[in-house]
């Protein structure tokens, strides 16, 4: 049943992290963070962290592949050489670059990862302008899949700031966060591996950063109504929890469109600029959330238990 977390049961996790973007759950129960400062780290039993890799630029998007690897995407940014898709080998920290240009561009808006269970790894890329440009709305987003024979697709361009994506679990449809959209669209997965044209997927949740242009310096009211997405993921009940990332809100779209509000923190207590929700714990029912502005993920009980991942499903 969705029930609105109570935000005093957030604690603060992983502190001392840089630009913990997002989290990914070993198929064992290991919490890894993307850190800037490295590639990964793992929160030890005592709270501490151990850093692995170096990846430069700005690890983004992380998820963990069939063989125990975490896949991550670069959020290098213009004038960066790391933008790229990575993969992290937790055996001995070395970083292999999967994926460093589309065409003959170089990539540096690689933003999130995510495997299937056929091993394929599907990724968004935000832009290729500046970021002051691709919040007006530019739409030059796009997705691509890196196939286990190392084959390149480009799969679905002309996406508003493409951000955080999502498999349901029969993999029938790609779930993608429209940022500047301020919307979910989703694409279905076609049996030649295609992908069929976006439909939006439930409504519009909230102001676009240019509806509230003439209402600068923001109000925590104000930005409470803002809708720019930025990451989701699915519970085992079906609902699409996506995080607005300007809003400090997370919300849950259910299977018949409806929003319901999960989490919020108005005035950015604990919860701050909320980018990415993965689930864990014996039950995954410990929710955890992303941050690129805190130097800590927020861990909290959910009243569902997330759906398991394709690495979390084949042990």
């Amino acid at each position: 049943m969705l029930k609105e977390i109570n935000l005093s049961q957030c604690e603060k996790f992983g502190i001392g992290a840089s630009r913990p973007e997002d989290v990914a759950v070993s198929a064992e129960g290991e919490v890894w963070l993307s850190d800037k400062r490295s590639a990964c780290a793992k929160v030890n039993t005592d709270g501490t962290l151990s850093k692995m890799g170096d990846v430069r630029g700005a690890p983004n998007g992380i998820n963990f592949d069939l063989e125990n690897r975490i896949l991550i995407a670069n959020f290098g940014g213009p004038e960066s050489e790391c933008g790229s898709l990575q993969r992290l080998n937790l055996d001995d920290g070395l970083v292999e670059v999967l994926c460093r240009e589309i065409n003959g561009r170089a990539l540096y808006g690689s933003n999130y990862p995510i495997l299937d269970t056929k091993g394929r790894i599907y990724c968004s890329h935000s832009t290729w302008g500046p970021l002051d440009k691709a919040f007006d709305g530019a739409n030059d987003g796009f997705i691509f899949r890196y196939d286990p024979d190392g084959r390149v697709t480009v799969l679905a361009e002309g996406i508003q700031f493409a951000n955080g994506i999502a498999l349901d679990y029969g993999e029938e449809y790609l779930y993608v966060c429209q940022t500047t959209g301020c919307n979910v669209i989703r694409y279905k997965i076609r049996q030649d591996g295609t992908l069929g044209q976006p439909l939006p997927y439930g409504p519009k949740l909230g102001l676009s950063h240019i509806e509230v242009q003439d209402k600068r310096p923001l109000s925590s009211e104000t930005r409470s109504m803002l809708g720019l997405t930025d990451g989701c993921g699915f519970d085992c009940e079906g609902n699409l929890w996506v995080t607005l990332v300007l809003a400090n809100k997370i919300v849950a779209i259910t299977p018949q469109g409806k929003v319901k509000t999960m989490l919020s923190d108005p005035e950015g207590h604990t919860m701050i600029n909320p980018t990415n929700v993965t689930w864990g714990g014996p039950q995954m029912k410990d929710l955890y959330i992303g941050s690129v502005t805190t130097d800590y993920v927020v861990k909290v009980p959910s009243p569902i238990a997330g759906m398991p991942l394709a690495h979390q499903r084949s042990n």
